[in-house]
């Protein structure tokens, strides 16, 4: 669904000019040569020309020549495990860092009219996304405001999307996976009489990234440096298939008092991972 009301008015990203409005102090500071590497790892001159291709669509209609230009392929195994009718939570493992989430969006368009996803508020910036995204704040408390907002989204017929993690996958004993899930969808599915739907997203990001991960753990750095080489990656995803793999629908009223919202929420993020070996597993199919 497309708002044709009001299309943002499009302007050109440029680094220093946003250092300077930040900080004007520390952005003199900076040499030039770190302007033009952010410039590079950002892919400025794609996102500007982009926005300029297309920056007065909204919605689905601003995605989709993205697909196109990356020349981007996407498989969908088990269409026919989402009901026609219902009001749910869609899950899904994190192992792209955004360009996963708005291929989910893409996919979820084609089946219902109506779908939204619990995002960092950060993203709310990104003005031609705003119908699809309903803002989170990772880092603080929310605001009356975002709390009405949420709520009113869980009563909605609209289907929403989230990745339980919050964060990007990273590589665990030799492995691409995501960090621990958190328990927020589970409680949310039983508050408001969602049913979910698990989901795996296939792909990864580069050994690189992997790499900057581990020794920002190693010497105790706080920051998630590796977030801001996330466009590079998305960038390195040109030419590739994806491929999305549907569960069967898990009904709220499984989340019982049995287990606590934590382990309900790491049970599916394990079936999650056990849909690319058999769409059909559930969670009475895993090891005791």
């Amino acid at each position: 669904m497309t708002d044709i009301s009001k299309a943002p008015e499009i302007q050109k990203i440029d680094i220093k000019k946003i250092f300077y409005e930040k900080s004007p102090r520390l952005a003199r500071l900076i040499p030039g040569f770190v302007y033009a590497y952010l410039k590079k790892i950002l892919h400025l001159d794609f996102v500007n020309g982009y926005m300029e291709r297309h920056g007065d669509k909204m919605g689905l209609e601003f995605l989709e020549p993205a697909y196109r230009e990356f020349n981007v392929k996407m498989e969908v195994i088990g269409e026919e495990h989402l009901p026609a009718e219902g009001r749910f939570l869609l899950v899904a493992n994190h192992p792209l860092g955004g360009f996963d989430g708005s291929m989910l969006i893409y996919i979820m368009r084609q089946h219902y009219p109506k779908v939204i996803f619990l995002v960092n508020d950060i993203l709310m910036n990104l003005k031609n996304l705003e119908e699809v995204f309903v803002p989170i704040n990772k880092h603080g408390g929310q605001s009356r405001e975002s709390v009405k907002q949420l709520d009113a989204a869980y009563r909605s017929e609209m289907q929403i999307l989230s990745f339980p993690s919050g964060m990007v996958s990273r590589k665990i004993k030799g492995n691409i996976q995501d960090l621990e899930w958190q328990k927020n969808f589970i409680l949310k599915a039983v508050q408001y009489g969602r049913d979910v739907i698990p989901i795996h997203v296939s792909g990864r990001n580069s050994n690189f990234f992997y790499r900057l991960a581990r020794l920002r753990k190693f010497f105790g750095i706080r920051w998630n440096l590796e977030m801001l080489y996330l466009p590079d990656e998305t960038y390195k995803q040109r030419n590739k298939t994806f491929i999305f793999t549907i569960g069967k629908p898990i009904a709220h009223t499984v989340f019982d008092h049995s287990h606590s919202p934590m382990e309900w929420a790491a049970r599916v993020r394990d079936l999650v991972y056990r849909l690319p070996e058999n769409k059909e597993a559930s969670l009475r199919d895993e090891k005791k």
